[in-house]
């Protein structure tokens, strides 16, 4: 049997009571996390723009448009729903680069609306089965040379956990994935030149994934060799530079899907190193921003590649923010703790922010990946004189420094202060409580009504 039809028979025959419960508590942080940034990101530049778009598609009133209100097709609710997940950058992630939540709970959310519902069992096994998938399938940030893993490899995951809540069999799994490769793609351009088709490809990804499902379900097929194959997924973005064992290895009781980032900022999550640096010398050498002369930095060339180029505010001052070490570094030692509302654009234009920019260096070190590559090595120079130096290897919100259960808690929090289309207090509760005990449900379609707050746009 090859790694497809492996993994397409894994996804198919998974169930909720053979999970262990480590990857169970990780989807349920997933989905708080999603839950959250989907509620703050609702009104984020050109989520509105996407609602109205996707109405104006029309079509069968299949899922709801989360916030928002409204029904459409369900790979058009899916769509929208994901760029507003994704829209504030403060969602999962998993090295290098590899967002996987902000498609994966609205699929599931769409899909379970779409099949007339599901148990929270159900639901949880599927996000389990597809992220896990798609975790096994991501490549190292050489191999993707510039490519978004997240249009790239979040495809597989979003196919199989629209298949798995379609109830498909094992043979129409196998040719949805394999369809997904030929939906697969995206470029990290986007995120360099801070434009909005960051959060978009998010969303097509969840588009995408809906759509190779149910074509698949009505017997369309892919390429069965959709990875191994001459021009498969291993050849086309690994160069055929993968190891098969790797893949499958454990498969079922160790679970790759447990490495995910949860940021304890909003931003990049390559800035997120940086941004701890700054924090831990203005605490240990009590600096503020009155005493910094110059701030020099060293990345790794792919957190560079991504967030260490020179800080310009461009067409979408957020987006540029978010992905930039330059500009979240000045904000950490301007307003001393990051937030969401830090990379709203009166924020970002701050002339008193700009003055620290320019204090501001980063260059890449290709010698620091034997370290980590995720490391940042930092050091100011005062107006006095004096040099303060620290090395960040792991961020907080990676799994070998994770957030705290109350820190998970405050992030989602935070998301519901920032939002301008707030929910009723009461719905934020049940929110919460939902999610603790999801595998209790007996119909995740009950919780959707929870995510509306305002009329609909039109």
């Amino acid at each position: 049997m090859g790694l497809e039809e492996i993994l397409a028979e894994y996804v198919f025959g998974i169930k909720f009571d053979d999970l262990p419960q480590e990857p169970v508590d990780t989807t349920k942080n997933l989905i708080l996390t999603i839950l959250g940034t989907t509620i703050a990101g609702a009104t984020a530049e050109g989520c509105e723009a996407v609602v109205h778009q996707v109405k104006q598609w029309g079509g069968r009133d299949e899922a709801t448009i989360l916030i928002h209100g409204g029904k459409v097709p369900a790979c058009n609710a899916a769509f929208a729903n994901s760029v507003m997940a994704r829209a504030l950058d403060f969602c999962d992630g998993m090295v290098p680069g590899i967002h996987l939540g902000s498609s994966s709970i609205p699929v599931a959310l769409a899909i379970a609306e779409f099949t007339g519902g599901c148990s929270g069992k159900e639901f949880l096994a599927a996000l389990v089965a597809g992220t896990e998938v798609a975790a096994r399938l991501n490549l190292s940030a050489p191999a993707y040379n510039g490519f978004d893993p997240t249009g790239v490899c979040g495809i597989f995951a979003t196919a199989a956990i629209a298949g798995k809540l379609l109830r498909m069999n094992g043979n129409q799994m196998l040719h949805a994935m394999a369809l997904a490769l030929n939906r697969s793609g995206g470029s990290f351009q986007s995120n360099i030149d801070g434009s909005l088709a960051v959060r978009v490809i998010q969303g097509f990804v969840s588009q995408g994934g809906i759509t190779c499902a149910q074509l698949a379900q009505r017997g369309i097929t892919g390429p069965k060799n959709f990875l191994e194959g001459i021009y498969g997924y291993f050849h086309l973005y690994a160069k055929d530079e993968y190891d098969p064992q790797t893949v499958v290895d454990g498969l079922g009781t160790r679970f790759k899907m447990n490495n995910f980032l949860f940021k304890k900022y909003p931003s990049c999550g390559g800035t997120l190193a940086s941004t701890d640096a700054i924090l831990e010398l203005m605490t240990k050498d009590k600096l503020g921003p009155e005493d910094v002369d110059r701030i020099d930095i060293r990345v790794t060339p792919a957190v560079y590649n991504l967030t260490g180029h020179p800080f310009k505010i461009g067409e979408n001052p957020k987006v540029s923010a978010q992905f930039s070490i330059r500009y979240c570094v000045a904000n950490a030692l301007l307003r001393r703790r990051p937030e969401l509302k830090h990379f709203d654009e009166p924020f970002v234009r701050d002339p008193k922010l700009m003055e620290i920019v320019k204090k501001i260096q980063v260059v890449p070190d290709a010698a620091l990946r034997e370290r980590d590559h995720r490391t940042a090595e930092m050091r100011i120079t005062t107006k006095d004189g004096r040099i303060s130096h620290t090395v960040v290897d792991v961020p907080r919100g990676y799994p070998e420094n994770p957030l705290t259960e109350e820190e998970h808690q405050e992030r989602f929090q935070s998301c519901i202060r920032y939002a301008s289309k707030s929910l009723p207090q009461e719905n934020i509760e049940k929110i919460v409580s939902w999610v603790k005990h999801l595998e209790s449900v007996q119909d995740v379609r009950t919780f959707v009504p929870l995510l509306l707050s305002a009329p609909e746009v039109t």
